[in-house]
């Protein structure tokens, strides 16, 4: 899945392109596999005045519009 196509989609649903929002899909769809956790140092590093309330809601809204996909890795680990 490439930026454009994510950024079309957010688009297409009324959503403003920040550079913010740019930066966090940037580093989601680098970070494969990636916690929330880890999205949020891995986007701070590249532009510290992006707050943790941003990252996550970003990331909400990829996973409210279908681009991402929740994985609970407690449930995983348990199972095995």
């Amino acid at each position: 899945m490439s930026n454009e196509y994510v950024i079309s989609i957010l688009k297409s649903k009324g959503f403003r392109i920040t550079k913010q929002r740019k930066l966090i899909i940037d580093i989601i769809l680098s970070s494969d596999g990636a916690s929330c956790k880890e999205i949020y140092h891995k986007v701070v590093s590249k532009d510290s005045t992006v707050g943790a309330a941003t990252v996550y809601r970003m990331i909400r809204l990829l996973e409210d519009i279908g681009v991402l996909r929740h994985v609970d890795m407690i449930s995983l680990s348990m199972s095995s």
